[in-house]
């Protein structure tokens, strides 16, 4: 059988992450009962902007699946959670300045006193983007209570990254989600 030294794991690990497209922050409330949340139903929320049609499949069949691993379904009646999705986006800068000394390519000064690189060269990178926010609040539908809330943020682009970055944002978000042994 092949192993993988620790190294190389611990390796694959860090590159992984470091891939992640969505950030994704949760926070649920350590008192309420997750064990008895068997069903959910969507709710209409605020919402100001509207997802592509790919999206829009992407978000609801992710959270289809991921909550079908915690023994949760989707239904139209009676269900014990109420999920209200939020969705806005913000224009973003990006900003970078970095510096070299003329080492590529700027002639070295020779002479008396040795090599000598001269003044550094400052450049600046600007780089317009846009960011979505994707949030999940799952409320109990006896209480009207906020029991679970999830968060993910991505850079958007065109739709069927979008749809992409859905999926991984409510994987990572459900992934969080409390189950009796989390609590």
């Amino acid at each position: 059988m092949f192993t993988l030294p620790r190294g190389y794991l611990l390796a694959a690990v860090l590159f992984l992450t470091a891939c992640s497209t969505v950030s994704v922050t949760t926070d649920f409330d350590h008192l309420a009962p997750f064990s008895q949340y068997r069903t959910y139903a969507w709710v209409p929320g605020k919402e100001t902007i509207r997802l592509s049609p790919s999206s829009e499949a992407a978000l609801r069949d992710a959270l289809r699946a991921n909550l079908a691993l915690h023994g949760i379904s989707e239904t139209s009646e009676n269900a014990d959670l109420h999920v209200v999705r939020h969705i806005w986006t913000k224009e973003k800068l990006d900003i970078r300045q970095s510096s070299d000394w003329g080492y590529a390519g700027m002639p070295y000064g020779y002479g008396r006193y040795g090599m000598w690189a001269g003044a550094p060269r400052t450049y600046t990178d600007v780089s317009q983007y846009t960011e979505g926010t994707l949030m999940l609040d799952f409320v109990d539908a006896k209480t009207q209570k906020l029991v679970f809330r999830g968060i993910g943020t991505g850079t958007v682009s065109d739709p069927e990254t979008n749809a992409e970055r859905i999926k991984e944002a409510v994987e990572k978000i459900v992934q969080d989600f409390p189950t009796p042994a989390k609590q």
